[in-house]
């Protein structure tokens, strides 16, 4: 009699801390970040961006304002390192130019691709026909699509960041220069160059801009942790409960 109350409540104990931990290691990550880029390079380009995390399910928006117009703007989640912007003290060379190699030890090296189509992997970190081209000097981005776990855990970690590549030192309208980049010798470095960078922080309202990605004014993630959590905590109270009853029952049957 005591042993057949004792079992089903350590069952649904049990069966309520799995819950309770698969909601945390998911909150982990999931939510909304929001990132203000600050001018690199004395580009003059500023701008805002706004993640949702759901899972492996990124909704970005990048707003940015002060590039080159009519030329591809590289743009990446860079991971892995400080989660900070370079300072101009990095320029270890001496050119002048903060490259992109001289921040990655800040920034940290490509985590994803922020494409407009196609594969958003680091192996298009360079794939300057499906970046931003925009006809003025602003454009915004709007995607939705899968990371990694490293980019996941990045953002769980508190260091992912956003890079917006591409500068025009000489005013001359376009990419050139006698320097070329270390990361394609093809192109002039003014074209790989980081123009602005941000770190994500974590949005305590969950909000995105109007007409941002798939969410609109806000998003839901929020509300869906805290229905989850509450699901999880009325497993345990449940279980609780059950445990409670099993032990009045097995008094009054040992004074019977």
């Amino acid at each position: 009699m005591r042993k057949s109350f004792a079992v089903p409540t350590v069952a649904l104990a049990a069966a309520a801390f799995p819950l309770l931990t698969m909601t945390a290691a998911q909150a982990a990550h999931d939510g909304s970040y929001q990132a203000d880029l600050g001018t690199l390079n004395d580009s003059g380009v500023t701008g805002t961006s706004w993640v949702t995390l759901e899972g492996d399910q990124a909704k970005v928006t990048v707003e940015v304002t002060g590039v080159l117009p009519g030329a591809p703007h590289a743009q990446h989640f860079h991971i892995g390192a400080q989660g900070v912007c370079p300072p101009p003290s990095a320029d270890e060379d001496g050119d002048g130019i903060v490259s992109t190699a001289e921040g990655q030890p800040f920034y940290g090296m490509i985590g994803t691709s922020l494409t407009t189509e196609g594969d958003t992997s680091p192996d298009s970190g360079l794939a300057v026909d499906r970046f931003p081209t925009p006809e003025d000097d602003s454009y915004t981005y709007e995607r939705t699509f899968t990371i990694s776990q490293e980019v996941q855990e990045s953002f769980a970690a508190g260091n992912a960041v956003v890079v917006v590549h591409g500068i025009d030192t000489n005013g001359s309208g376009t990419y050139d220069g006698d320097q070329m980049s270390s990361l394609d010798p093809s192109l002039p470095l003014e074209a790989t160059a980081p123009a602005a960078c941000g770190s994500y922080t974590m949005s305590q309202m969950g909000q995105m801009p109007a007409g941002g990605a798939d969410t609109g004014a806000g998003g839901t993630s929020g509300i869906e942790q805290e229905a989850a959590i509450g699901l999880g905590a009325a497993a345990l109270t449940g279980a609780a409960a059950v445990g409670a009853l099993a032990y009045r029952r097995r008094r009054a049957a040992d004074q019977v």
